[in-house]
């Protein structure tokens, strides 16, 4: 029996559903508790995601059961929740979910979408990305030290372009490093140096790095995934859950956690772990918001 009550978030009505379902049996980590933790982190979250085509992964039956993504916003969402136009799959465009306000986490995450992943550009114009992703993928036996060890690298890099990147773990077995841009930049230019850079690192360190997309060759090394730049890609948005066997979220770091990190200190973050790090630091993502930088250009 579904058991369902409408409760009041944010001035907005919402039907919620089977709270106590335990959607991470490992832990015991039910419904109600991610309802939770997105409502408390959307204060936060929000100007990370608003106003982008989100595409949702979905976990109705908990991590231990099968997941889809959802990128077609259903037609059964609150009249309140926002769409925005997306890439889509084939070429044509839809409408994906677009998270403008607190509510529309309670909303998410009563379909148990655990995980909230998010492409490098704005809905208002999906041709100009306002950032640069650099995904860093561990291939076993290789692991997130392996990770922050190539971050620090490309930060080594970046920095004598004088450009600035932010680090945060995926929550999953590796992490990103975002480089905002806020200025005008093409789709292909900003895959294309995440793709130089790559390369780069792959010639400094051959025995750690390697930028082919082939995943035969990526055993103990640590892939950059410069494709995450393309349109129609997209990357777990910070202070998004993980479906993992425990609750645990895309993290912000500073560097000397990443520094910490490379040495072997474990970087992995719960829900209470992150919102007791917001209490602390503050949004250690904030300036991706804002900060204006110019990708050198291209060759």
């Amino acid at each position: 029996m579904v058991e369902r009550q409408t409760v009041q978030i944010a001035g907005r009505k919402l039907k919620v559903s089977n709270l106590d379902k335990v959607l991470y049996p490992v832990v015991g980590f039910t419904k109600g508790q991610v309802i939770d933790y997105y409502v408390r982190v959307a204060p936060v979250m929000l100007p990370h995601v608003a106003g982008r085509a989100m595409t949702l992964r979905r976990w109705p039956n908990g991590v231990s059961e099968t997941s889809f993504f959802e990128k077609r916003s259903p037609s059964h969402r609150p009249e309140w929740v926002d769409t925005i136009e997306g890439p889509g799959d084939k070429g044509k465009g839809i409408q994906y979910t677009a998270i403008s306000e607190l509510a529309t986490f309670a909303w998410t995450a009563n379909q148990a979408a655990l995980e909230l992943h998010a492409p490098m550009s704005l809905g208002a114009d999906i041709e100009t990305p306002t950032m640069v992703v650099f995904d860093l993928d561990p291939g076993a036996p290789a692991t997130i030290t392996e990770c922050c060890q190539v971050a620090l690298a490309i930060r080594e890099v970046l920095e004598m372009l004088e450009l600035e990147a932010f680090p945060k773990t995926s929550g999953s077995k590796g992490m990103q490093l975002y480089l905002p841009l806020n200025s005008p930049h093409t789709q292909s230019h900003s895959s294309s140096f995440a793709h130089a850079i790559a390369q780069l690192l792959e010639k400094q360190m051959p025995k750690q790095v390697v930028s082919a997309m082939t995943k035969s060759v990526r055993k103990g090394k640590v892939f950059i995934d410069w494709s995450q730049n393309s349109r129609h890609k997209t990357t777990i948005a910070p202070y998004s859950m993980r479906a993992m066997d425990r609750p645990t979220v895309s993290t912000p770091l500073t560097w000397d956690e990443v520094a910490s990190g490379a040495d072997g200190e474990p970087l992995v973050f719960e829900t209470a772990d992150v919102l007791d790090r917001i209490e602390e630091h503050g949004d250690l993502f904030e300036p991706t918001l804002t900060l204006v930088q110019q990708l050198p250009s291209p060759k």
